[in-house]
Parts: C-alpha cells; structure tokens; sequence
C-alpha cells in the first residue's frame, strides 16, 4: 500500500484508539519512569510525599496504562488544609495531554477525598496556566484568592534557584 501526503484542502481520518486507563497509588519503584514529570528535584519531592504517605497525611495516584508504566501523576495534601484535601502536583505526559486523562486524575483524587469523609477539595493553579485554570473551572472548581507560592527548580546544568509564582486558589464543595 502506498501513502500519499494529503493535500490542505483533504480531511484526513485517523482511527480512534481505546486505551483503559487504572488509577492506583503511586509507588517508589515507579519513580525511574516518572522522569517526563519533571526535574531531578521534582522526582525528590514526589518521593518525600510518598514517604508522608506511609503516615497516611498525603495520598500520591498513578495514571496508569496496561503497561503499567504512569502516564499522569497528582497528589492529595489532607494535612495542609484541615477538613480538605488538597490537589497538588497535577501532571500529564506531554504526548498524552488534552485526551482527558487530566479529568480522569482529577476525578479519581475527589473519590478519594469523599471516602475520607471529607467534603472540599482545594487546589492552587499558577496564573500563568489558563489552560489547567479552564479545566478545573470545567470541572466545578471555583476561584477564592490568590496567594505566592514557589519551589525549588532544578535547570539543565543540574544548578537549583527558586521558582516564585503567584497562584488562583480554587475549591470544590464534594457532594
């Protein structure tokens, strides 16, 4: 079969390809394939949560594919806020962005909070991020202040400074 470039004027159809997605917590030993998420310093702090996740203050969820490998990753804060949980740490795989596995996340982290008995979930999302700002919007969270926020980034060449920001505080009461 031979292929042919189409032309701007031709619609080209792809086919849709299914692919069952599981929700389960995050693991240490799957810190090595998490490296699309972030820096050296970024994986560091993913494994200091999973270690305040043996005391049972945070929760830390893999997106995972049947290969088992994460493909999206995101935390539960119950300590930071008391009688919420908060959202932190949101990432999709930049091949696999805008296929819905964000909102999947997202979900699967609100069942969580719910089955503590707790009833707000909390989030902070950078005002420079309209498009993550749109999904939790989306998704019933509403905006209630803003507040800086930073963290420790690590460039390139391995050196680390601090990253400032300024943050939306969004909520959502959980039914």
């Amino acid at each position: 079969m031979a292929w042919k470039r189409p032309r701007d004027s031709e619609v080209v159809l792809v086919p849709e390809i299914v692919m069952p997605l599981i929700i389960r917590d995050l693991a240490p030993g799957d810190l090595p394939s998490c490296a699309w998420s972030g820096s050296r310093t970024h994986l560091a702090s993913i494994g200091q949560a999973l270690e305040r996740a043996k005391l049972g203050e945070v929760e830390y969820l893999a997106a995972c594919p049947p290969s088992g490998l994460p493909v999206a990753l995101g935390g539960i804060d119950y300590a930071k806020i008391p009688g919420a949980g908060t959202i932190w740490q949101l990432a999709v795989h930049g091949a696999l962005q805008s296929c819905g596995i964000g909102t999947i996340l997202i979900h699967a982290a609100e069942h969580r909070i719910r089955a503590r008995g707790l009833h707000l979930a909390e989030l902070g999302v950078e005002d420079s991020n309209p498009r993550a700002r749109s999904l939790y919007e989306r998704l019933g969270y509403r905006a209630y202040g803003r507040e800086p926020d930073w963290w420790n980034q690590e460039s390139p060449d391995g050196t680390i400074s601090r990253y400032d920001t300024m943050v939306t505080l969004m909520r959502k009461e959980l039914p």
